[in-house]
């Protein structure tokens, strides 16, 4: 899966947009998953009604405080915008754990063809030895949520990492006698801090998701 962005930076939704820098990590972060290839603009109308299902989706699956460990899941933000404020200002709420393309990198747009998208929003369902697995899954995401993730996994015959040896990248820390009251009182304040900051991108009702703009390369 790494070689299809061998040679390529791509870069960590965090607050200081951290590069992927070396093969290695490139290799750690995305061998012996499933890779989503979300074709998305902001200023796409039906991507903006679907973002928060797929943030949700995505979460539900690698935030530990769903889940203990995070499912064999990668998801690369693959920018159909026409500019790159447009761009940041997408993924500006999006979960940190996403990557993305640069701007600049021409492969956004070569992925698009490769892949044959031609509507947005699209999300593209790679096994882990680059076979398509779904060629675009936004429908099933909506329909199924989380769910989605064990019949792909069954059908791609992922390895169990649960076999492999630990990763520094998401192992979750651990355990402890105070774990149950840190949870609680992560779950409060995350809460409260989803009511302060929900923004525009959460206010549209994803059942519009269903109308599908037109793509031309």
């Amino acid at each position: 899966m790494a070689s299809l962005f061998s040679g390529r930076i791509l870069i960590r939704n965090n607050s200081d947009q951290d590069e992927v820098e070396t093969e290695a990590e490139l290799s750690r972060r995305l061998e012996n998953r499933l890779v989503l290839l979300f074709f998305g603009a902001g200023a796409c109308p039906q991507c903006q009604a679907f973002a928060p299902v797929l943030k949700d989706f995505f979460v539900r699956l690698t935030d530990e405080f769903y889940v203990v460990r995070a499912a064999q899941l990668a998801l690369i933000y693959v920018s159909q915008d026409p500019t790159e404020e447009q761009q940041d200002l997408f993924l500006r709420d999006m979960p940190e754990k996403w990557l993305f393309l640069p701007f600049h990198d021409d492969l956004r747009r070569d992925l698009g063809r490769q892949f044959s998208v031609r509507r947005l929003p699209a999300v593209v369902v790679l096994k882990p030895g680059g076979d398509v697995l779904t060629s675009d899954a936004t429908d099933e995401i909506q329909r199924l949520g989380p769910a989605c993730f064990a019949n792909w996994q069954e059908a791609a015959e992922l390895l169990d990492r649960s076999f492999l040896q630990p990763e520094d990248l998401d192992e979750p820390a651990r355990r402890s006698i105070t774990e149950p009251l840190r949870r609680r009182k992560y779950r409060v304040d995350r809460e409260a801090g989803r009511g302060r900051g929900r923004s525009s991108h959460d206010s549209g009702d994803p059942g519009d998701a269903g109308a599908r703009a037109e793509l031309w390369w």
